[in-house]
């Protein structure tokens, strides 16, 4: 049951982002390329979307929350680190500037697949190797600190 429960809401969130029109990547920077501003080319509708993925996501979570464990689970998987590391800062620089030069993120690429367009098939092939290598990367063990001796 939680599978197909899993299925429905991404196939939500897949037909919302279709709706939406964020699986056209000239939506995308258009929203992005802030100096059309004067000329009229800037498309501030994705500001919209992301505003009520916002307002959905806070209100959920303020009513999830409020239970003692999910509904298909044992227990909440919350995040328990506050510490800001390198990895915090460089994945969001990274997705960033990726969204930024191909007009993707990791949910419009996907619905962007059924449309056959080779651009999605790009992007998601290259997101993959990049989720590939993060995850081989970090799973590496620490290089040892070299120490010398002074004197």
């Amino acid at each position: 049951m939680s599978i197909l429960v899993q299925f429905v809401i991404g196939l939500v969130f897949g037909l919302g982002l279709v709706i939406a029109g964020m699986s056209d990547p000239a939506k995308v920077l258009n929203f992005l390329d802030i100096g059309a501003i004067p000329t009229g080319g800037w498309d501030p509708s994705l500001a919209f979307v992301m505003a009520g993925g916002i307002a959905v996501t806070f209100i959920g979570f303020k009513l999830v929350l409020r239970r003692s464990q999910p509904i298909f689970g044992g227990k909440f998987h919350l995040p328990t680190a506050t510490d800001i590391d390198a990895r915090i800062i460089a994945g969001p620089a990274i997705f960033g500037v990726g969204w930024g030069l191909a007009g993707f993120c990791p949910g419009p690429a996907f619905t962007a697949l059924t449309t056959g367009g080779s651009a999605a098939l790009m992007f998601v092939a290259a997101m993959l190797v990049g989720m590939a290598g993060a995850r081989w990367l970090a799973s590496r063990p620490a290089a040892p600190v070299a120490v010398t001796p002074r004197g």
